[in-house]
């Protein structure tokens, strides 16, 4: 029996046509995007030129990318050149961001570089803008606002153009982690007035490995990484060539399939979510379906009985891969951080169940009949 593959947020297979658009950096153009001779010239202009490609896709300038190795390397830059270099005493976040956001935000306050304040949600994950802009005002000296546009676990969406011009009227520093949404929505760095923004392309599609840092140019920051000049001297270390090409190579594609792909997610998981809805009447739906969210995340509560507790293990002894939250925590036994802040004391079992354009109705349907004959 063919595996089924709804684990999709975590990472996503990759598109034969990135593949293709990376196998030459592997052999033949394998040169040192440092050096001066020819071999080197020719990767520095592919590198230059991916660029310039993703910098349009989000309406920013060239000098603007910093390419990195994640979405977590890039928060990590993001947050500590806010508190380290720009000055900010206050970092405000919600408790259901990213662990690469959360944990770096601890680490930040436990040594003593600046304060961690979080902003109130209602039980979707929609922040509550009064709070926000209460702790913009209370706060002394400059803040940095670091907040997801979409969540990884829940898929619930957060309008961070309306945080952007909050953040502006309080001269605070703005950062967001859209790894989850780049692939999925429009990007215009000039309308959403963000300092920072953090991406991935293994979420579309794209190599692990090779993130992007959109900072301002206008920004005066120092490195994270030391000892080269690499990426406008922002990033030392010799450049992930065939992942930066793979990374603007998905993103073009993202983008040119935006809307046939998005109108076929939607399909899917709305097909699925009203079979589950018929099939299983006491779930709770975790991805508030009647808001704007993620179009290829659900995420499911089921209740907790002998037959749901090993319920991620059952699905996959029968070849259907999902997971309970984030993958960057699933060896975790703490459950997920997000369900618990949105539901306090919730036993629920939750299941995420994230898609992408490579699946099918039949697979959503065959889900739905393993899940009957597990519950």
């Amino acid at each position: 029996m063919e595996r089924i593959y709804f684990d999709n947020a975590a990472t996503t297979a990759l598109a034969p046509e990135v593949f293709e658009a990376m196998k030459p950096y592997f052999m033949e153009k394998f040169g040192n995007p440092s050096s001066i001779h020819s071999y080197g010239r020719e990767v520095r202009l592919a590198i230059e030129n991916a660029r310039k490609s993703v910098a349009s896709i989000i309406s920013a300038r060239p000098s603007d990318i910093i390419f990195t190795s994640g979405g977590t390397e890039s928060t990590n830059t993001a947050l500590h050149a806010a508190v380290e270099g720009l000055g900010c005493k206050t970092i405000i976040t919600s408790p259901i961001e990213h662990h690469a956001t959360l944990h770096t935000a601890d680490y930040l306050q436990n040594s003593g570089k600046a304060t961690v304040r979080y902003v109130r949600l209602d039980n979707h994950g929609s922040i509550d803008l009064n709070d926000l802009e209460k702790l913009l005002q209370e706060s002394t000296g400059r803040c940095v606002v670091t907040l997801m546009h979409g969540n990884n676990e829940t898929g619930f969406v957060t309008d961070i153009e309306v945080v952007g011009l909050l953040c502006e009227r309080y001269n605070a520093v703005f950062h967001s982690d859209i790894v989850q949404t780049l692939a999925h929505y429009p990007v215009d760095v000039r309308k959403l007035r963000t300092h920072f923004l953090s991406a991935t392309c293994h979420k579309f599609h794209g190599p692990k490995g090779t993130g992007l840092l959109y900072a301002d140019h206008n920004l005066k920051m120092e490195p994270f990484i030391h000892g080269g000049g690499q990426e406008r001297n922002m990033r030392a270390g010799t450049e992930n060539i065939y992942g930066i090409i793979g990374f603007a190579k998905a993103l073009e594609l993202a983008v040119a399939e935006r809307e046939r792909t998005v109108a076929q997610i939607s399909q899917l998981r709305n097909h699925f979510a009203n079979r589950l809805r018929h099939e299983f009447p006491d779930i709770t739906f975790n991805t508030p379906l009647e808001q704007e969210s993620l179009i290829n995340i659900l995420s499911i509560g089921f209740p907790k009985t002998e037959h749901s507790e090993m319920l991620l293990f059952n699905l996959d002894i029968h070849n259907i891969c999902v997971s309970g939250g984030s993958a960057c925590s699933s060896g975790a036994q703490t459950g997920s951080h997000v369900i618990q802040a949105l539901h306090p004391g919730s036993d629920q079992v939750t299941v995420r169940f994230s898609f992408s354009r490579y699946n099918t109705i039949e697979e959503a349907d065959r889900t739905i009949e393993v899940l009957k004959s597990i519950l």
